[in-house]
């Protein structure tokens, strides 16, 4: 295993490729293509998969959309007027990412079925030595790391779970080969995911078994079906274009104010969600047991009309006490179901098939690759970093969808493209020199990080996957979304190797 330690004496060389960047999601294809727009050329694009999109390329489960407006949810120098709806599904949002690819002349630069191994950074020579799972190996100047952050599915430690005799996958890998009609199916999770598809295969199964951890707040989504006239009309003035995506940012960057400034404003929008779910559930037990006990926002809000209604079905029944364990014909937990709703002693549910909707493992994932920097250092083992984007100790790498660089309220493609701003220009300054953000300007903006975050939502009082094991945040941004852009853009110089 090499360290970067191992480069020895030598002198600068000229790498194969002035830019490697390793994921094609949204953010290595926002990057690709500003790279393009600048004239510059000298780059490659590594994808493990046989195609781009990430996340949108991976979930194919029956119901899966964005909760972030079709409109706001894309590139602002790569703008589409021909979103069918308000809200687009996943299909629709791939199709765009293929289009991007086309458009923009990304395929000769992109190469799939690349899953980086390892990339080790060589300080005589000023490169980045990458290699490949296929044994492939590369030499680059510069590297970004476009990997995602909920890039790899969650598997729950259940003891038994691999003993499970029937189908079994995880909503982000839908294995469509498998026919749910008439089955007795088992749900683990009621998160994102979960209550897109549950409504969808509600009706077709013989019951739906939905097994609840915690409850999640759920809030209305207006969708709406997009008109010929309107999408014509969006086409035909990019100036309507402009201003309707600025409106849809502004009216969701006022969304950060209960989040990241005053908390106790959720009560109103739990005081919205209560009567929602009132209006929607018509067992008053039932309903009880779909009540968050913790601030709303503290775990990620949900939009949906459907998932709530399909509860009602005589054939789903919710599932709140624990799991203990699987087995090969089903699940057995801490209770029985009474009127859809479980409580008392334990009993295992026969299960023909087994769907888990238990999110990604967010922050660095195991199966990440392994990244070494200056002196041997691991980047897995470095928490300081500067906006999510730059870490001190690694030279020419940068990051996008980093640390910290999530969202609770606004569109994470116009973090990605603030981000993708600075890395512009620091390519643009450091020509072939090394460019490293400085130790003390990570520390200090980790302490303000960490202040900042103290007084939002998310540290009052519950657990979520936006937290690591210390109870830490490392997931969100603890502000406004423009005030990120906003560092992004006025970045002084002097906190850079070099100040330039």
């Amino acid at each position: 295993m090499l360290t970067g330690n191992d480069a020895g004496a030598g002198v600068a060389t000229n790498p194969a490729h002035r830019i490697v960047i390793v994921g094609a999601g949204f953010a290595g294809l926002g990057m690709a293509i500003r790279l393009r727009q600048a004239g510059i050329t000298n780059f490659l694009l590594l994808e493990r998969a046989a195609e781009v999109g990430g996340t949108w390329r991976d979930n194919t489960y029956p119901g899966c959309a964005c909760d972030i407006p079709s409109h706001l949810y894309s590139f602002s120098f790569a703008p589409s007027a021909d979103w069918s709806r308000h809200y687009a599904g996943q299909a629709e949002i791939q199709a765009y990412l293929l289009g991007c690819v086309l458009e923009y002349g990304l395929r000769d630069q992109l190469q799939t079925g690349a899953d980086l191994q390892e990339a080790v950074y060589y300080e005589a020579q000023q490169e980045w030595r990458l290699t490949l799972t296929s044994g492939t190996a590369l030499r680059a100047e510069v590297l970004i790391l476009a990997r995602g952050a909920l890039s790899e599915p969650s598997i729950p430690e259940i003891p038994g779970l691999e003993k499970f005799a029937g189908p079994k996958f995880h909503s982000a890998h839908w294995d469509h080969s498998v026919d749910l009609t008439g089955k007795r199916v088992g749900v683990i999770g009621t998160g994102a995911s979960a209550i897109q598809f549950v409504p969808q295969i509600a009706p077709l199964v013989e019951k739906l078994t939905l097994f609840q951890r915690t409850p999640a707040w759920i809030l209305p989504k207006r969708d709406i079906a997009l008109s010929p006239a309107w999408r014509r009309a969006l086409r035909s003035v990019p100036l309507l274009r402009r201003a309707h995506r600025t409106y849809l940012y502004w009216s969701h960057e006022a969304r950060a104010i209960p989040f990241v400034v005053w908390p106790w404003l959720m009560r109103f929008a739990e005081q919205r969600a209560r009567s929602y779910l009132k209006r929607q559930v018509v067992n008053p037990t039932l309903r009880e047991c779909l009540i968050p006990d913790y601030r709303m926002g503290c775990k990620r809000i949900l939009l949906s009309n459907d998932f709530q209604p399909s509860l009602n079905l005589p054939s789903v029944d919710l599932v709140t006490d624990n799991i203990i364990y699987v087995t090969s014909a089903g699940v057995k937990t801490a209770g029985v179901t009474t009127g859809g709703v479980t409580k008392g002693d334990g009993v295992e549910r026969v299960l023909d098939v087994l769907i888990l909707a238990t999110g990604f493992a967010a922050g660095a994932p195991t199966g990440a690759p392994r990244v070494v920097g200056r002196a041997g250092a691991d980047l897995r083992d470095h928490r300081q970093n500067y906006l999510g984007i730059a870490v001190p100790g690694f030279p020419n790498l940068f990051l996008l969808g980093g640390p910290n660089t999530g969202l609770g309220h606004n569109s994470i493609v116009f973090m990605l493209e603030a981000q993708i701003g600075l890395v512009l220009r620091r390519l643009r300054r450091h020509g072939t020199q090394t460019d490293e953000i400085r130790a003390d300007a990570a520390a200090r903006f980790g302490k303000g990080l960490d202040r900042r975050m103290r007084r939002t939502v998310w540290l009052s009082g519950c657990r979520s996957w936006y937290l690591d094991a210390a109870g830490r945040n490392t997931t969100l941004w603890p502000g406004f979304s423009i005030g990120y852009w906003l560092r992004t853009r006025l970045a002084p110089a002097r906190i850079w190797r070099g100040g330039r």
